[in-house]
């Protein structure tokens, strides 16, 4: 879950900031300007000066900001000059963009600021559609405009090449000034709002900025308003159908500002006392709230101190004060109420600070209470914060208080004390009246001679780049892992000891649905009946039994629970199915299919089944360091224990035989080494790194780990496709023929997908968007999203031809998960592909090498993972001249990756004194084939382009690390994984069993050794439904087994 801040403005001008997980204001370098006003967003901080001036302050990141520029140099060839650049008067310009139609020289580029500067010079793109080009880079064609080559032919009477150049943002965690000429106003800007970043119709990453003129130019879709004189007023009925609202509401407070923040969060500015107030009781169904409640926030180096607690409240970095009670005007008032005009009066909290003027002294006639200290997470930020105490409770008698303030020359005392105030009825009773919450009091960070309390100007609500993990410390791990060996040594040494209780056994018995083995296939009721009772060597084992009738008769099918060896949920749009596979069912690609009435019910089941699963293996402690990974195309995450057979030669251990075991969390692949860090990417792709426990989902009780379990949440879309066809008298309409697929399907088209029939994929997913045209399509869309084709299904593209007789757009709506397990987010930075240095487990590497693919295809080197700290500190950016899409590092630091346009790279030089290396080299793809994955072993480096095809590069050693050739090994083949000791497991398209097909399995590369680096043939193991597996944690040696000789027989 990203971070977010509150940002504010004193009446001094200057900027501080309060993140949910700090506990104190921290002030904005703003080199000594004064800002009135500021709007935030995640990346960036836009500021109204008082020179009436905007300013932009980008946050610093790992991340730098940069744009490649890029113009197109054309030449024409003719009999005296051959190539030159003495084009025809109908030809593009000599210098012109990929369209030729705007004329862009290499000196016609200029930085747009002074806050950019050139990172190198312009240099020749040898690179074309992923294969390397000449000497020069030309691309050769008939005429322009044509289709491009990189071999010069007999009619190749033009040519052309890419120039590079790129440039990078400097100006950051500075205020640079917004040129005046990008703002041509008469009258200068008094307010301004950043926002429009969840706006599907946009590209990721596009902000808006608004602005409000002196003469109060403004638009009506204003939800929150504040007047001149200082009311607050809520615009009623905005949403996307009707966005200019229906009328204005009165709101009970008199505000100088306000502002909406992140999930329709209100805050705001309080007129009488500049107090930072918030808006509580905002919901989706009463987006008015119901109450204003006050926050104090004071700085850092105000050091408030309770008499009864004072080092546990500083140790905690954050306290509250007593409660601030009004018995005659300060109510919670519905927004019902709040038609009318009312005053509101708020609370007044302050913290002393020392004083230049003088010592004044006051008697205190009431003892301060005891302070609350909350714990204050992210998730926590708001409630905690704001602490929404019971109301009606009867005021107290308040006394004079005293404040005692000491100049900065002497030793300073620092009271936290409460003040309250009995103020005149104003015709209400006391039962009718309510508390304000209490205040929330933070460290606030303050320069030399700050010594007053803020007074606020304005506040901000926005996104953090930033986040502690104090969690994750060495020292805690360190202590677990400690802790959970010396548990394991003293009971091992007992574990052959007899029972003292008698064997026992325990039924657990449930009505379920069975889908049937034979022809017809359908669901049928059963009765479900596990029954447990001890096993050998004090294991718990099992049987499942499912009653079943046979015209009339009664039936039974069973299955041993220590030969299931794995139990997934399946997705299905009707039912809450799950699936049980054994050895021989895995073989037949037949599970047995359960489905339960409700999701819970179902969840039971897997909880209780899986754990009897474990108990029969002997399996209740995390995964260990050498564990494969894998997840499904649900994301449910599985992990499996290897062992030294599962690589002997030449008899190892079937595949179909591994045990799987379900991890909590959600995730769209995972990442590992022997050395026990592991990394998983969401589909929001957002990054996790395992926390070493077990469990989380509907894992509760024993079958989790009480400790370094979190919570989880993932986003992904949900895509439908609004189909038509043309017809000569309405044009494009959805009146399709009969053969036609449903005017709103899937992609495939064979299945109905309307707005208001498609639901998430499964009860645990919620809707958090509306649906939208998604233009970020393959092939590309018009103006309305739409793509054009000459019939259903074949080659659509973005733009129309008299050709083309139906079109379709898709549609997507975004809906979010939360769950738990034992990962932790890394932010800020949205990865789409991660790896780590595979090694064996007895290696001794103080900095583990972890390299990712950020989701723009920026490539990125994680700096100070170890095994203390798998998640490492920093981002350092390593440059490349195109985005990229998929990388693997393998031993001895070999990083290879592969670019968007299907071409692969390999990393030179890089070293522990050089994590980023020193360049690119290019390596050229297979013939008319297009990489899109790689992994890399020890020397082993195997890639799968985007037909679904395996090669092998050959010729890697170390003296040539970019080997010579590409040989083919497979096709059928998804994604690969390459172990630390150049194990070979795939994820294979289709695999055929004896009972039915299944897409997506896992398979093993079987005869794979030092001298048959390519293996010999495919052992088939779990599937389908099956997305990614990762064996570069699995460094065990594999046994060798001899076969017997057969011996002599006797005479």
């Amino acid at each position: 879950m990203p971070v977010s801040q509150l940002w504010a403005v004193d009446v001094h001008g200057q900027v501080y900031s309060l993140s949910t997980v700090g506990q104190q204001w921290e002030k904005c370098s703003n080199a000594h300007m004064e800002f009135k006003r500021v709007t935030a967003s995640q990346q960036c901080c836009w500021g109204i000066a008082f020179d009436n001036s905007i300013y932009l302050n980008v946050h610093a990141s790992e991340l730098p900001i940069r744009y490649q520029e890029e113009t197109y140099e054309n030449q024409r060839w003719n009999p005296v000059d051959g190539f030159s650049d003495h084009l025809l008067p109908s030809d593009r310009w000599q210098w012109s963009d990929v369209t030729g139609l705007q004329h862009q020289p290499l000196n016609g580029f200029q930085l747009p600021s002074h806050s950019w500067d050139w990172e190198d010079d312009w240099y020749v793109d040898e690179n074309f559609e992923g294969e390397p080009t000449e000497k020069e880079g030309w691309t050769y064609a008939m005429d322009f405009p044509a289709t491009y080559t990189k071999d010069k032919k007999w009619n190749s009477c033009v040519r052309r090449r890419r120039w590079l150049r790129h440039r990078r943002y400097k100006a950051m965690d500075t205020w640079a000034k917004i040129p005046s000429q990008q703002t041509p106003f008469p009258d200068p800007f008094s307010d301004l709002s950043c926002g429009g970043w969840e706006i599907s119709e946009e590209p990721r990453g596009q902000l808006s900025l608004w602005a409000v003129s002196l003469q109060g130019k403004i638009r009506t879709s204003v939800a929150w308003a504040v007047t001149k004189n200082n009311k607050v007023w809520f615009r009623r009925g905005v949403n996307s159908h009707n966005p200019c609202g229906s009328g204005w509401i009165s709101m009970v407070g008199e505000m100088i500002m306000i502002n909406v923040g992140l999930n329709d969060q209100v805050w705001a500015i309080s007129c009488e006392d500049r107090t930072v107030c918030f808006r509580q009781g905002v919901t989706s169904s009463e987006l008015s709230g119901k109450t204003w409640k006050a926050i104090s926030v004071p700085r850092d180096g105000e050091r408030s101190h309770s008499s009864a607690s004072a080092n546990s409240a500083q140790s905690a970095g954050c306290f509250f004060s007593g409660e601030v009670q009004d018995a005659s005007g300060v109510t919670d008032v519905d927004s019902d109420a709040e038609r009318g005009s009312a005053e509101g009066a708020f609370g007044h909290v302050t913290s002393t600070a020392p004083d230049p003027l003088g010592d004044a002294t006051f008697n205190l006639s009431i003892e301060a209470p005891t302070p609350r200290i909350p714990k204050v997470t992210s998730d926590s930020f708001i409630s905690e914060l704001v602490s929404d105490r019971e109301s009606g409770k009867a005021s107290r008698a308040v006394g004079s208080a005293i404040v005692r303030r000491r100049r900065r020359r002497r030793p300073s005392l620092w009271s936290n004390v409460d003040l309250e105030e009995t103020q005149i009825q104003h015709g209400q009773s006391a039962a009718d009246s309510s508390s304000l919450s209490s205040v929330a009091t933070y460290t606030f960070a303050m320069e030399d001679g700050a010594d007053e309390r803020p007074l606020w100007a304005w506040s901000v609500q926005s996104m953090s780049l930033s986040m502690t993990q104090s969690q994750m410390a060495a020292w805690r791990k360190q202590i677990f892992e400690q802790l959970s060996e010396r548990s394991k040594r003293e009971l091992d040494n007992f574990r052959h000891y007899k029972q003292a209780v008698e064997q026992s056994v325990w039924v657990k018995k449930g009505a379920i649905q069975w889908w049937r083995d034979w022809k017809p296939h359908k669901w049928v009721d059963v009765h479900l009946a596990l029954e447990q009772f001890s096993g050998a060597e004090g294991y718990k084992d099992g049987i499942l039994f499912i009653y079943y009738n046979y015209y009339d008769e009664k039936k039974y099918l069973h299955a041993f629970i220590n030969e299931v060896t794995i139990l997934v949920p399946v997705l299905n749009k009707s039912k809450h199915t799950f699936a049980l596979y054994t050895p021989e069912r895995t073989k037949q690609r037949w599970p047995i299919r359960l489905a339960a009435a409700t999701e819970l019910e179902m969840h039971d089941w897997l909880a209780l089944l899986s754990v009897s699963c474990c108990d029969s293996r002997g399996v209740h402690s995390p995964p260990s360091k050498q564990a494969i990974w894998s997840t499904t195309c649900k994301g449910d995450v599985f992990v499996s224990e290897p062992s030294p057979a599962l690589e002997a030669n030449p008899y190892p251990t079937p595949s179909d035989q591994m045990f799987w075991r379900q991890v909590g969390g959600h995730l769209r692949l995972v990442e590992c080494n022997s050395l026990g860090v592991v990394w998983g990417l969401g589909y929001d792709h957002s990054a996790w790194v395992y926390t070493g426990g077990y469990g989380g989902g509907f894992f509760q009780g024993l079958a989790s780990s009480t400790d370094n379990i979190y919570t989880q949440t993932d986003v992904k879309s949900v895509y439908i496709y609004e189909n038509q066809r043309w017809n000569p008298v309405s044009g494009y309409t959805n009146r399709g023929l009969p053969t036609d697929r449903y005017m709103w399907s899937d992609v495939s088209g064979l299945h109905e997908c309307t707005k208001t029939g498609t639901k998430p994929p499964s009860p645990q997913w919620t809707w958090v968007s509306d649906w939208s045209v998604d233009y970020s399509v393959s092939g590309g869309t018009d103006r309305e999203g739409w793509q054009y084709a000459a019939d259903f299904p074949a080659s659509y593209s973005g733009y129309k031809t008299i050709k083309d007789f139906v079109r379709r757009r898709r549609w997507a709506r975004k809906c979010k998960l939360t769950t738990t397990g034992p990962w932790q987010e890394i932010p800020p930075i949205p990865l789409s592909d991660v790896t780590i240095l595979p090694c064996v487990a007895q290696s001794s590497v103080d900095l583990v090498p972890v390299w990712a693919i950020s989701n723009k295809g920026d490539v990125l080197c994680r700096l100070g993972v170890t095994t203390l700290t798998p998640a490492g500190s920093a981002w350092l950016h390593v440059e490349t001249d195109q985005p990229f899409k998929s990388i693997s590092i393998g031993a001895a630091s070999q990083v290879w990756a592969i670019a968007r346009d299907g071409s692969a790279f390999h990393r030179g030089l890089v070293l522990p004194q050089k994590p980023a290396g020193d360049c690119w080299y290019h390596i050229p793809s297979p013939a008319e084939q297009k990489l899109k994955q790689i992994s890399v072993g020890c020397t082993s480096v195997y890639a799968v382009d985007e037909n679904g095809n395996l090669w092998y590069r050959q010729g890697v050693t170390p003296n040539c690390p970019q080997g010579s050739t590409w040989e083919h090994i497979s096709n059928n083949v998804r994604k690969v994984s390459v172990g630390p000791l150049n194990q070979v497991w795939i994820i294979a398209d289709k695999v055929q069993g004896s009972h039915s097909l299944s897409r997506g399995t896992v398979c093993h590369r079987l005869g794979v050794s030092p001298m048959e680096p390519k293996g010999q043939s495919w052992d088939y193991g779990i599937g389908g439904g099956w997305d990614h597996i990762t064996v570069r944690a699995n460094s065990m040696e594999p046994s060798h087994v001899h076969p017997q000789s057969a011996s002599p027989t006797p005479p």
